[in-house]
């Protein structure tokens, strides 16, 4: 009986997991879904545990699939990255890097952390697209993008970095001339709520409240933006009570400018995945920097 290569399982069931499919999967990693399908299967038998309930409409992570999955993650990006070290000494990867990344994202976690970057691979340059609009990145010459959100175009390779959490919060002056919720039913009457609206469907997403069964959701917002540093803004001019992402506040909520709320009441986080082209899997610059990415935000899992 052959052996099973373990790191080749980790691989495809980090990929399953991420694709949601063993279908997209398979295709991804080049090999057939039957394959991707035994591979994850001797990996659970290695275990002796299960760690995705799958049918023929529907695939689910057991618990101790997300706990296996965390540690897989780190354990294959640290791998990478250290291949990806090694090889710098025989060839430096060199030449431009066209990314495009949302304006929130780039100017609270991303370019804070080029530095690093670039003491690594300081042959790399970096041409960075700040914007909140989505682009084709093939027609437009893009290396790769970070998007936020469930993703949608199945025909990029999409790889995970980490789960974004939302915050309930509000500006102290805005809370002490309306009083502080305490239930989102307390939305209701005598607060205003900024939000988010889609630019290309005009269409409002509101604040969500959930814990265990219980929902409410609000799309009544005095205020809205169409991009997350207009939220921000809007909430730090005191216009009412919002439910940016958490980590582009966190100065904001360390220092007392903002209040968070309603605690106990959480939004579903969002996934924050880099996208690019399978055709580009070669390209030395790109695959540093998607080590670099995911080695880097890991920690924000």
């Amino acid at each position: 009986m052959m052996k099973m290569n373990q790191l080749l399982a980790m691989r495809a069931f980090v990929r399953v997991v991420d694709t949601d499919s063993f279908s997209r999967a398979a295709d991804q990693l080049g090999m057939p879904r039957s394959t991707v399908s035994k591979l994850v299967t001797d990996l659970e038998r290695h275990l002796g545990t299960t760690l995705l309930h799958r049918t023929t409409r529907s695939l689910a992570v057991t618990p101790e699939g997300k706990e296996y999955y965390q540690y897989a993650v780190r354990l294959i990006a640290d791998l990478d990255l250290a291949d990806t070290i090694v090889r710098r000494n025989k060839a430096n990867p060199g030449g431009m890097l066209r990314i495009d990344v949302p304006a929130v994202f780039a100017e609270s976690l991303l370019i804070p952390a080029l530095p690093d970057f670039h003491r690594q691979f300081p042959d790399v340059a970096i041409s960075l697209g700040v914007n909140d609009r989505t682009i084709n990145l093939v027609s437009e010459a893009v290396d790769c993008v970070i998007r936020i959100g469930e993703l949608l175009d199945m025909s990029m390779v999409g790889r995970k970095l980490f789960d974004m959490e939302y915050v309930t919060c509000a500006t102290p002056a805005y809370l002490a001339a309306n009083g502080i919720p305490h239930t989102p039913q307390d939305l209701s009457v005598g607060h205003e709520l900024v939000g988010y609206f889609s630019a290309g469907s005009g269409r409002a997403e509101g604040l969500t409240f959930i814990k265990g069964e219980q929902r409410y959701f609000y799309d009544r917002c005095a205020f809205s933006a169409n991009g997350g540093s207009g939220i921000i803004a809007m909430m730090r001019a005191g216009l009412g009570i919002g439910q940016p992402l958490k980590c582009y506040v966190e100065d904001d909520l360390k220092d007392g400018r903002l209040v968070a709320i309603l605690p106990e009441w959480q939004r579903p986080a969002l996934p924050v995945h880099v996208l690019y082209p399978p055709n580009r899997h070669q390209n030395a610059r790109l695959q540093v920097f998607i080590d670099w990415l995911i080695a880097r935000f890991r920690k924000l899992a």
